[in-house]
């Protein structure tokens, strides 16, 4: 049991840091999915809510364009607008789920640069109206850059950050595979291996100014591929604390951690990177597929109501089949199902910070 607690919704500063401090002191993580619509992010809030778990949502710049809708003509416009309404939708209903939301804008290169700046601009309007901040934290993903320009830019947005009680992702090392045109399959294998140095430069550079996770390069690959295809290396984290800790003099697991392309992982290989200071995991492509998944099982379970509103042989009406509310909920539950397992394997099921309307009463 936790020693520590949380009012329920988004969290963000001082609370955020508690989270990741439970997570680390507790041996667990938390599944961060990617959405693209109120479906999706209902559906994690529910999983989260129905595991008594806390939880990290996440929009890529395609999710918020997605959100957004693909009829708005300007596609920047479209990712900044989306992003802002889908964080908007999770601050107004999270509270109401009973659980902790980190809201969290994923893989950012530096052509998207202007759009995590575009968001601060927001989110600096936001915080001045309501003491919080739009974002909890915003990734910015110059893993393919040079080191100096990648730890240089970092520093400057988090020095914006900041001032509004955020906090910034970065990536050190690559991560395999391609995630809304981030990425690339064609990478030298030895970049996909992060160097313990350069976490050490990040942490010199990066600590002072404010907080700070890190998505260090083990192997991961985004995607599920072949079994084999993936070679994870999670000792790469450890060494990386390691050396953090006896050059800083810090405590165990100085760094805040994040497996990216979770997806497909072994267990084996999520439990040990769990003991390296790993908090956050990011989960897109198992979840994108339960809730085709589910979509699927139900259009193929009654294929006439997907062809005709009127049985043309009986005359029998199919519009409680082809209403949307009764296909997209297939959608959300097959996720949920697969979040659960995420849950479990994480090991964050019923261990939310969240205070409980019980427990306010009884203080």
């Amino acid at each position: 049991m936790s020693k520590h607690s949380l009012p329920p919704g988004v969290v963000s500063g001082k609370d955020y840091l508690t989270l990741l401090k439970s997570c680390k002191e507790g041996g667990y993580a938390l599944p961060a999915v990617n959405v693209v619509g109120t479906d999706s992010i209902n559906a994690v809030m529910e999983a989260a809510a129905k595991n008594n778990a806390d939880v990290i949502l996440q929009l890529s710049n395609g999710g918020a364009e997605f959100y957004a809708g693909k009829g708005m003509k300007d596609g920047f416009q479209a990712k900044v607008l989306g992003a802002v309404s889908a964080a908007k939708h999770v601050h107004l209903l999270a509270a109401h789920y009973g659980i902790c939301v980190v809201l969290h804008t994923d893989h950012a290169n530096k052509k998207l640069v202007p759009w995590v700046e575009a968001l601060l601009d927001h989110g600096e309007v936001f915080y001045k109206e309501t003491g919080k901040p739009l974002f909890t934290s915003h990734m910015l993903d110059l893993s393919e850059e040079d080191i100096d320009f990648n730890l240089s830019e970092c520093a400057r947005l988090l020095k914006r950050m900041v001032k509004i009680d955020m906090s910034i992702e970065i990536e050190l090392g690559v991560t395999g595979g391609e995630e809304d045109g981030v990425g690339s399959d064609e990478i030298d294998n030895d970049k996909l291996y992060t160097q313990p140095e350069d976490c050490l430069k990040a942490y010199e550079i990066l600590a002072p100014i404010g907080h700070f996770s890190l998505a260090a390069s083990f192997g991961n690959v985004h995607g599920v591929y072949k079994p084999g295809n993936v070679k994870l290396r999670p000792e790469i984290l450890k060494n990386a604390q390691e050396l953090v800790q006896k050059t800083k003099n810090t405590g165990e697991n100085p760094l805040d951690l994040v497996f990216h392309g979770g997806s497909g992982s072994e267990k084996a290989q999520i439990e040990q990177a769990l003991g390296c200071g790993v908090f956050k995991m990011n989960i897109d492509t198992d979840t994108q597929f339960a809730f085709a998944q589910g979509v699927g099982k139900f259009v193929l379970a009654n294929e006439k109501a997907f062809k005709y509103q009127i049985d043309p042989e009986n005359g029998t009406p199919y519009k409680k089949f082809y209403d949307p509310r009764k296909w997209l909920r297939e959608g959300e539950t097959a996720m949920i199902a697969r979040l659960d397992e995420a849950f479990a394997d994480l090991k964050s099921a019923g261990k939310s910070l969240a205070l409980k309307k019980s427990d306010v009463m009884a203080a």
